[in-house]
């Protein structure tokens, strides 16, 4: 059944709310139109939808008298300058990325501290300096160019890489010939979502035609496979795949590394994938199909000959690895070669000839070695509470590279002999945030149905914790993603204030399985926000906090968690602060790749659906109350999560919050998702977002 939809425009009107008028926000009018749906015989009203136009002069100068009324509110605010002066300090280390072997050379992003985008050096040992192989600041004369990917050749002799500008999803992936740093003449558009790999002298690599409307918000539909031959134009690409039939597919093309077959990804949602496979040696030859349907996440790890490695979660929701020929490439033949257990199978590696196999045990990394048939020989030991990130390898190396995350220090790097398996730390950053003066500490606590939640609590050592002690608190919940142990260097402010950085993982997520990410999709969402909702109250009745010391924060499908979290219980915070959030859950399908997100939140268009999306949507429950002191946060270019759903959440705010407290929102000019944005625009971005909390929170650093 489809819902019925009627819009009907009366007239427009300006609205100014009475009690904001006695204060001193003076937040900018906000046009009101007469704007109205039935869904399935409910009429919802959508009076800011002209805000959705992000190409009209209207929104523009309600985008820039926004903006004047938060800089001069936050400008207000004493600590402003000394917190961002502290965050410049704090910021400027020394970076580097986990090293990975092309051919002779070896690769890795560094950053010497405060460069707006990190440079990708090349280095003939793993010991040495390296010297620059492309630097992405000399791209734009504000940092907002960034390299959104790279690949090199078998031979390790040509690099493709993406750029993006302004942190859009939107890609151009352009070549340079590594012996002699040049850039070669190829350039590719309009690409999206897309990886970029080598077999022979070409890149395969997917997109989408170039948009008739707006690029930043126009529904991306009808995703293509091609092939790029170096040396030839764009429109000369071979496509390789296509399916005319279902527009919201999308597809991911991985060449193996022996470049002997291709896999393709086949994608509907944010969850399971198709998998097919190509043997590139034979000419003509057909793809055969490994994964036939959307229910499963399947994944090629490695192959050896004919014979491949994948993990999978068909039939084991924490995943399994598996083994099969591409001769017999049917389930039915599938051998289990790592059988589930009860912790989550993250990731796998083969490496000299062996299996590494890393583990989420309540969201901390174990890391396993075992031969080819699966057989246990040895864990390899990481450091406390951590989380193993890159880990790079092949299967002929007898050595690996891989990073671990804590919560209370920077990335650090280790080589891995394959042969001993003995670890020995290469890189670590040397940073004004002393590390060992921080302990991290992992707790559970029952959620409203009983449900044993994970929760982090990071802090100083020695604190004594009270009803006064400040509490930043993040969630995510969703899309299958683990929130794992991580160092964000922006946090060290609050944590040297005195303050406790809290993560909860939330059902929603991936941190223990399939069945823990859809304990927390569609009809079951509310699950997500009970979750977060217990954790706040588990903080305070521990009295590590309390609710008028407690501010919440989350990003994106975490920004609809706080949207929802401080519509339901606006007396759980001090602070509220939803960044590029999912926030009108009834149109989030009708724009970019909004579509794919309906796995997770199901789909207004769907009776039953809607009965539940409508309830908990953030911009659909804000009445009158007193809400928390708010300061959404999105970017003008974000054409992952459009920002007319945190325009339009502000303006509601600001007509219906009856509080003292301020409804702001702040919106980065030149700025899309967050990938990619240059460090100037993080400090300024982290700065103005800690002052607002330092405030409300009546903190000192």
């Amino acid at each position: 059944m489809q819902a019925f939809k009627s819009i009907i425009v009366v007239s427009t009107f300006l609205i100014i709310n009475p009690v904001l008028a006695q204060n001193s926000y003076n937040y900018p009018p906000t046009e009101k139109q007469n704007i109205s749906d039935a869904y399935f015989g409910t009429t919802i009203s959508d009076p800011y939808r002209w805000l959705e136009d992000d190409k009209s002069t209207k929104t523009e100068a309600w985008v820039k008298a926004q903006n004047v009324c938060t800089q001069k509110y936050l400008s207000q605010i004493s600590q402003r300058d000394k917190i961002k002066a502290r965050l410049t300090e704090l910021w400027n280390f020394n970076k580097q990325s986990t090293p990975f072997k092309k051919g002779n050379l070896f690769f890795c992003y560094k950053n010497n501290g405060l460069q707006n985008q990190s440079v990708f050096f090349i280095k003939k040992t793993i010991k040495d300096e390296g010297q620059i192989l492309l630097d992405p600041n000399t791209l734009s004369t504000d940092g907002t160019v960034s390299l959104s990917g790279v690949e090199i050749s078998k031979n390790g002799k040509t690099l493709a890489y993406g750029i993006s500008k302004a942190g859009s999803d939107w890609v151009e992936i352009h070549f340079k010939d590594i012996t002699t740093k040049k850039d070669l003449p190829d350039t590719l558009k309009w690409v999206k979502f897309s990886g970029m790999s080598w077999k022979g002298n070409g890149i395969y690599y997917s997109r989408y035609d170039a948009p008739t409307a707006s690029a930043l918000s126009q529904k991306n539909t009808f995703h293509k496979v091609y092939y790029h031959q170096l040396g030839t134009t764009q429109d000369r690409d071979i496509l390789v795949y296509e399916d005319k039939q279902n527009a919201d597919y999308n597809f991911g093309a991985n060449v193996t590394d022996d470049e002997n077959y291709l896999a393709l990804y086949i994608s509907q949602t944010t969850s399971g994938n198709k998998l097919l496979l190509k043997d590139l040696t034979k000419q003509n030859s057909p793809f055969i199909t490994i994964a036939d349907d959307f229910e499963n996440e399947n994944t090629i790890i490695d192959n050896v000959g004919s014979t491949f490695y994948m993990r999978t979660n068909y039939n084991a929701p924490k995943y399994k690895l598996v083994q099969f020929t591409i001769d017999i490439p049917e389930r039915v033949s599938w051998k289990t070669i790592l059988s589930q257990t009860n912790n989550l199978l993250e990731g796998v590696r083969l490496s000299n000839k062996k299996i590494i196999a890393n583990y989420l045990q309540d969201v901390t990394s174990k890391l396993m070695c075992y031969s080819l048939g699966g057989a246990f020989e040895k864990e390899i030991k990481l450091p406390g509470l951590c989380k193993l990130n890159a880990f790079n390898t092949d299967y002929t190396y007898n050595f690996a590279t891989y990073s671990i995350a804590q919560f209370n220090a920077p990335e650090q790097i280790y080589y891995l002999d394959c042969k001993t398996w003995q670890s020995k730390l290469i890189f670590k950053p040397t940073t004004k945030f002393d590390s060992d003066n921080y302990t991290t500490e992992r707790l559970f606590f029952s959620s409203k149905d009983g449900t044993k939640i994970p929760l982090f609590i990071t802090h100083k050592k020695g604190l004594v914790l009270s009803e006064n002690t400040p509490a930043f608190v993040y969630g995510y919940g969703g899309f299958n993603i683990s929130i794992t142990p991580g160092f964000g260097i922006d946090k060290a402010v609050f944590l040297e204030a005195g303050g406790i950085y809290c993560v909860i993982n939330m059902r929603g997520g991936g941190e223990y399985g399939e069945d823990w990410h859809k304990a927390g999709t569609k009809c079951k969402k509310q699950n997500v926000f009970d979750d977060f909702i217990a954790g706040c109250e588990f903080l305070v009745s521990k009295k590590y906090t309390s609710y008028g010391k407690i501010a919440i924060h989350g990003r994106s499908n975490g920004g609809l968690l706080i949207g929802a979290v401080m519509t339901q219980r606006p007396d759980i915070c001090k602070v509220a602060l939803p960044t590029v959030g999912v926030l009108d859950m009834l149109r989030f399908h009708l724009f970019t790749i909004g579509r794919a997100w309906s796995v997770d939140y199901g789909n207004s268009e769907n009776k039953e659906e809607f009965d539940c999306l409508v309830k908990y949507s953030p911009l659909h429950n804000v009445a009158k109350n007193r809400y928390p002191a708010t300061m959404v946060l999105t970017g003008d270019h974000d054409d992952r999560v459009v920002p007319a759903h945190s325009f339009k959440f502000a303006a509601a705010l600001q007509e219906k919050n009856e509080s003292q407290n301020p409804m702001l929102i702040r919106i980065d000019v030149n700025a899309g998702h967050g990938a990619g944005k240059p460090t100037a625009k993080q400090i300024d971005e982290f700065g103005d977002m800690w002052s607002f909390v330092f405030y409300h929170l009546k903190m000192e650093l």
